[in-house]
């Protein structure tokens, strides 16, 4: 079992959460119990009142969790370092019902990173979903461009959500395959 999965939690404060999978903004409120099905990336998904929630990293205080650690780029890093901490970023990003991050689930088609001349950089993205009516797009979109942007040195992070070509589960990292029963 992983970490807090099924740990019983109960609201402590006002906290921002997106219902699963309509992707709609919540506010919960203190007092509110239920249970963690999910703590990866940073992000919990929560099971309250028969309904799944998704609450970012940075509000985990809201159930008695540490918060996110800020990101930091190791000194006299190459472009190629930056380029795997990016990498790793989006691979702290995952669809909230499945336990898999998006770089494995094959989600992201492209990353190309730009060096500004003021040594900052800008990060594009193009990244798809596992169904094109996913009411999460939007915010898988914001997570992976909040999680990259908390990168040091990048002023920008330009996440692109796109259709063609479609996704599917050939597209998937062996490892997802494996963790899912699809190989």
């Amino acid at each position: 079992m992983r970490a807090y999965e099924n740990e019983p939690v109960v609201i402590e404060r006002d906290v921002r959460a997106v219902v699963i999978p309509a992707g709609i903004n919540v506010t919960l409120r203190p007092g509110q119990a239920g249970y963690i099905t999910q703590a990866l990336g940073g992000s919990f998904t929560v099971y309250i009142d028969g309904n799944l929630f998704r609450i970012a990293g940075e509000d985990a205080d809201a159930i008695g969790k540490e918060p996110s650690k800020p990101i930091e780029v190791p000194p006299n890093a190459t472009e190629e370092d930056f380029r795997s901490l990016v990498w790793n970023q989006m691979r702290t990003c995952y669809d909230p019902e499945i336990p898999i991050n998006i770089v494995d689930l094959g989600l992201v088609y492209e990353c190309a990173i730009t060096r500004n001349d003021d040594d900052t950089r800008a990060v594009s993205v193009k990244m798809t979903l596992t169904a094109p009516g996913c009411g999460m797009g939007e915010i898988l979109v914001q997570d992976v461009k909040e999680k990259i942007e908390m990168i040091p040195t990048v002023r920008e992070a330009k996440v692109e959500l796109v259709f063609d070509p479609p996704w599917n589960q050939s597209m998937m990292s062996d490892a997802a395959r494996l963790q899912t029963g699809m190989m």
